[in-house]
């Protein structure tokens, strides 16, 4: 790769720690000798004999000083110089204007354009408010006054708050953006106060000018003056931080209502002002009447201008109503009484009551789409059948009328006007709600569950919500309203089954807003369309003979590990936990089918060149050959000993190369299946293989940290790179041949020169490891993602993050680009699929799976209950003599990974992927407390011998201590460098035990927090631990393969059971501590005689990995859950399975006989999710 020459970067600059110590220094000083008046710059530069200018550039933190300048400014105010507080300069200015819409047509305004840049340049103003009415163009002014003296700061971001983005969001971005992406939502504080001191401090060291447009969003509709809306509180505080604090920055705001803390805070001579934007001038606004072609003369023009007080927005709605409904006569407008309006509003309902039907009908669908949409899709979205001609017809109307815009071939409107129809839409469909009378409900979907996520979310947030609200004002109470509601749904039933619309789709989305229950609910023969199931629960519900097109369901797949686009980008496949291959069209998500013959996990996918074969790897121990046109199975590729990590095919599609746990890369013949070589040399597992673009040499990556080159030809180790610290996860060669992109545990990802072997960049920002790594083809891109929950988008040639891309709720295993580069999909184990538009950086669709797996399991002390936690975020009470739920616990919000019940068997203690630990009464099924404070997944938890304790282990890397009375954190526990994984609290209640990433094991005294011994030995990630009864042994299993028995006492590894079969996850000790209880990835349980360290039984039944293992307290029983998705208890006399327990699934006895709308691939989903279609039961 060629690199650019840039001018040489000299000296250094103040880090914003460095400017904030020395500007508290200063401010002491001042105080002390100077009656707290700031110094001059000649004083500052008595002070430290410095010249002015140099003074003023490291105030400015922008060009580089030399370090003995900085040494002596600090010495003047008494401070060393450390190495905290100064950094390189960047030279690159920055601006993001991309959000920002085009100033193609800008009226006067010049005035305040100059006042503008007077408070921004020569009074550094801190905060400035542009206050007007809707329509005034206090966009515009914002945006051409960035536009014009952009150049005078380091960085410019504008940002809209239309859509009342939470501040923790907008934070996050702007951090980002100023940070050059090195910080990210992934690693900032979770509260919002910690974020904006993050956000001061980049405003102290760089001079940034951040705009946010339309703050009126975040007001509070129908209350006082500057009251936030509910969850936009935090802005408050960031716009009162911003104006109270000393800093070189500038957030500049455009709002129809003034915040409260910009009115306390503002002043003629303080550096918080407002202006307010008063209409256009007579002059300013006849230019807006002579581009509509309006002609008057100076009177009938002044009186217009002075009718309207100048608003830009009404003058261009006022100038077509008279061209087209006065003909053009503006006296005879003037003329008419109800031409009068004291704002925006009524002008606009004026307009709207002269429309058509149709036109109106039009007007809303628009408001409803939040974005431009085509003539196509508008008349796919109507009720009634319009003749394209007749809908043409109708927008050139609207367009004439200034109430909607063009954009190519799509339409759309001003977000004035979309405001307005948008609060007239909840309005009349309260109204309808309450009066039981249906139009706008009938003809609208309120959202779309078929649009893109981003704006599906935005309609849930301005429609469905509001209207909510607007009910609940009217019917007091939620149970009132589910009653109205059902009403509804049994008139629709009796007078107008399956008659065409959208209104039991609104309300099903209602319901599923408001967290109905909505078992055995009724809407068969009803038309459902646009309702959005994908998170609801539809146990009996009874959908038979109802319309369901264009309604959304979840779909029956687990965690995505691997996701490919075929070569013509026009199909997805996704590999999953189940063993299942998933084939999706791009387009519009729709499954074509499914390949189904492994039984492990699918760790890798790659299709064929010419795109008529599918490779797949897994855990499993195999490859495969597919056809993509039929779902056939060719070749099965079983000579791999371990899981199989990646699969690629040569560049001409007749070699298939794997890369293997078993640390060999393997050549395969696509025609026959047969295996034509073994490249052995690697010292770890193989995890990554691509060829290089001649097709001559596979290189390959593996845990052991090195990447090799060998020669196809005589299967020879060409060259090794030491790429990485600790592992290489995923690799990716470039499309023109000459760079590789590697991934690694480390966090990092890496750019190599394949003919120097030189590193040409690390690209830095992941804070956890990196899984998976590829180019887009155009080559200029980078896109990466991993363990924490981030896919990042990187430029090739400078390493900058472009973008962070949240969304996740899990780790992200796999991450590629379609062959056109403008997609980008990214597959994780929180079931879901995404697809990421490259060029907006919004995700655009989302597949959403459904997979409950058992992911915790245990007796209560007194052996009478099991308790079970899963994906599903619920906790289950299990009577173990009927095999039957006997209580639901509901409040955390992501999957649950540890449940603990207390001695006394009251509480019971349960560890999510929220972040939380909560304490349950196990009577009343009540969450009792939350407790916070860990800011990643919470993976283990365990009650004190006494009960008073409660002690968490998480993925952020610490062990927290709970007093279960007060909620509050007694203490944390730090050494660990990775996650924990896993948990044990010797019997006797004094030690406790952490198994980690970092593949260490780590001893704790429980009272003291004192890290006791820390034990060596594993060679890879620790999964899973468990003390004897006697309080002498812990055992550990590992990802390496082996099974490690401590001395507690002595940190000692007394010996080592190496596992054939594969990475022994779990292992639990008998209450007697005769027995160990083993799992691997063989899905099978082992029993151990200890004393003879034999296996005596295997337990055979599930038939995917075995997530979670306990025996009962009396010793006769062992449970498990699995990713199977059941819990079997087993009797360890006999063997035997004895009971095994299926959890409801999301569908369960949901009626859909005689459905219409759904293709037979979408009911098959239904019925593997519970469905019955009584046809065919």
């Amino acid at each position: 790769m060629t690199k650019q020459k840039q001018k040489r970067n000299r000296g250094i600059i103040l880090t914003p720690e460095g400017l904030e110590k020395l500007e508290t220094a200063r401010a002491e000083l001042e105080y002390m000798v100077n009656f707290g008046e700031r110094f001059t710059y000649e004083k500052i530069s008595e002070l430290t004999n410095l010249d002015l200018n140099t003074i003023k550039k490291i105030l400015a933190g922008k060009e580089g000083v030399d370090k003995r300048s900085l040494e002596k400014y600090f010495l003047a105010f008494k401070l060393n110089l450390t190495e905290a507080y100064y950094t390189k300069p960047n030279p690159h200015q920055r601006q993001d204007l991309n959000e920002a819409v085009s100033v193609d047509h800008f009226f006067g305004r010049i005035s305040q354009l100059n006042i503008l840049k007077d408070w921004l340049l020569k009074d550094r103003c801190r905060l400035v408010t542009i206050v007007g009415m809707g329509g005034m163009g206090k966009t515009t002014l914002s945006i051409k006054c960035a536009e014009q003296i952009g150049e005078k700061f380091d960085c410019v971001v504008w940002k809209s708050l239309r859509d009342a983005p939470p501040v923790e969001e907008i934070l996050a971005n702007l951090i980002e953006f100023v940070s050059e992406g090195r910080e990210t939502k992934a690693n900032l504080p979770e509260r919002v106060g910690e974020r904006i001191t993050r956000l001061i401090d980049y405003f102290r060291s760089l001079r940034c000018l951040v705009l946010l447009d339309n703050a009126e969003s975040l007001m509070d509709s129908g209350s006082r003056v500057g009251k936030y809306r509910h969850g936009s509180e935090g802005y408050g505080e960031l716009f009162r931080r911003v104006g109270e604090t000393n800093h070189l920055s500038c957030l500049m705001l455009t709002t129809r209502e003034k915040p409260k803390e910009v009115a306390i805070l503002e002043g003629e001579k303080l550096t918080v002002r407002s202006l307010q934007l008063e209409g256009l001038s007579q002059e300013e606004g006849q230019e807006i009447f002579k581009i509509r072609g309006l002609a008057g003369s100076e009177l009938e023009l002044k009186a217009l201008s002075d009718r309207y007080t100048g608003n830009p927005l009404a003058l261009k709605v006022v100038a077509t109503t008279i061209q087209d409904l006065f003909d053009g006569n503006i006296t005879q407008f003037l003329d008419q009484e109800n031409a009068v309006f004291g704002d925006i509003r009524d002008i606009l309902d004026q307009q709207f009551e002269r429309l058509s039907d149709l036109e109106k009908e039009i007007m809303y669908w628009l408001a409803i789409a939040r974005e431009p949409i085509s003539i196509a899709q508008l008349q796919e979205d109507l009720v009634l059948q319009v003749s394209p001609i007749k809908l043409l017809e109708a927008l050139e109307s609207l367009s004439r009328r200034s109430l909607i815009e063009k954009n190519a071939s799509r339409f759309t409107q001003q977000p004035v006007v979309m405001e307005y129809l948008i609060s007239r839409l909840i309005e009349e469909v309260c109204e309808e709600i309450v009066r039981q009378k249906l139009r706008l409900i009938r003809d609208h979907a309120l959202i779309k569950a078929t649009a893109k996520d981003y704006l599906r979310e935005n309609q849930i947030r301005f429609i469905l919500q509001p209207i909510i609200k607007g009910l609940l004002a009217v019917l007091r109470n939620k149970k009132a309203l589910e009653e109205r509601l059902t009403t509804i749904l049994a008139m629709l039933r009796g007078t107008s089954p399956l008659e065409q619309g959208y209104t039991a789709g609104n309300i099903i989305n209602l319901l599923c807003q408001l967290k109905t229950d909505l078992t055995d609910y009724d809407f068969s023969s009803l038309c459902v369309w646009q309702a959005d199931l994908r998170q609801a629960r539809l146990h009996q519900v009874n959908f038979q003979n109802a319309d369901l097109a264009k309604s959304v369901f979840a779909e029956n797949f687990g965690g995505i590990w691997s996701v490919a686009f075929s070569p013509d980008g026009q199909y997805l496949a996704a590999g999953d936990t189940k063993g299942d291959i998933l084939l999706r069209r791009v387009e519009d998500g729709q499954p074509i089918r499914s390949f189904k013959g492994h039984h492990g996990w699918i760790v890798s996918l790659a299709f064929s060149p010419d795109g008529n074969l599918l490779a797949s790897g897994s855990c499993d121990c195999t490859a495969k050959l597919w056809e993509v046109s039929t779902g056939e199975c060719l070749h099965s590729l079983e000579e791999h000993e371990q899981e199989v990590w990646s699969v690629a095919f040569s560049p001409d599609g007749k070699t298939l190369a794997s890369g293997c746990d078993d640390r060999k890369a393997r050549l395969w013949s696509v025609s026959t299946g047969k295996c034509l070589k073994v490249f052995q040399g690697h010292l770890s597992e193989v995890l990554s293989v691509v060829f290089s673009l001649d097709g001559q040499k596979l290189i390959s990556g593996s845990q052991d940290n090195t990447i090799r080159f060998w020669d196809i030809e005589t299967e020879k180790c060409k060259k090794i790179l030491q790429a990485h610290d600790d592992g290489v996860r995923s690799i990716s060669i470039s499309p023109d041949g000459q760079m590789l992109a590697s991934s690694s545990n480390d966090r990092t990802v890496k750019l190599w020169n394949l003919k120097t072997d030189e590193c040409l960049n690390v690209f830095q920002g992941h804070s956890n490891v990196v899984l998976s790594v590829t180019f887009c083809p155009q080559g200029n891109l980078l896109a990466s993602t991993g363990i924490d929950q981030t896919v990042r988008l990187w430029s090739v040639e400078t390493a900058e993050c472009l973008k962070v891309f949240p969304g996740h709720s899990n780790m992200i295993n796999s991450v590629a680009f379609s062959p056109q580069g403008n997609i980008l999909a990214s597959g994780s184990y929180d079931q879901t699929v995404k697809l990421w538009d490259i060029n907006t950086y919004q995700c655009f669709k989302t597949l959403q799976g459904y997979s409950n797996q058992a992911l915790s399991v245990t007796f209560s002390p007194n052996g009478q209950i099991l308790v079970s936690g899963g994906h599903d975020q619920r906790i289950r009470l299990w009577n173990l003599n009927t095999g039957k739920v006997v209580k639901t616990l509901h409040d955390h919000t992501n999957w649950i990974f540890s449940v603990a019940f207390n001695p006394n068997n009251n509480l019971l203690a349960s560890g999510s992927a929220d972040k939380t630990v909560k304490l349950w009464d196990v009577n009343t099924g009540k969450a009792i407390k939350t407790f916070w404070g860990h800011q990643a997944v919470v993976r283990s938890i365990i009650f004190s011998s006494d009960g008073q304790i409660l002690a968490s282990g998480s993925e952020d890397g610490t062990i927290r201590l709970w007093d279960i009375n007060t909620g509050k954190t007694l203490k944390t526990l730090r050494g660990h460098q990775a996650e924990i994984w896993s948990i044990a609290l010797s019997f006797n209640g004094q030690t406790l035990a952490s198994a980690s990433f970092d593949k260490t094991v780590k001893l704790w005294d429980v009272y003291t927090g004192e890290c006791l011994q820390t034990l060596h030995g594993h060679d890879s990630w620790v999964w899973s631990i468990a003390f004897s009864p006697d309080n002498q042994t812990l055992v550990s299993t590992s990802i390496d393969q082996t099974i490690r028995f401590w001395q507690v006492n002595s940190g000692e590894c007394k010996r080592i059971w190496k596992d054939d079969i594969g990475n022994s996850q779990l292992v639990a000790f008998s209450n007697d501590g005769q027995i160990l209880a083993s799992c691997n990835q063989d899905h099978n349980i082992r029993l151990w005689q200890l004393s003879t360290e034999k296996c005596f039984k295997a337990l055979h039944g599930h038939t995917a990995l075995v997530n979670s293992i306990s025996f009962s307290p009396d010793g006769y029983t062992l449970v498990s859950g699995s990713e199977d998705e059941t819990i079997k208890l087993w009797d360890l006399k006999s063997g035997k399975c004895v009971k095994t327990l299926i959890v409801e699934k999301p569908y369960e006895s949901m009626n859909i006989t005689g459905v219409k709308g759904l293709t037979q691939a979408k009911i098959n989903n239904l019925k593997a999710l519970g469905a019955i279609n009584s046809y065919f039961q």
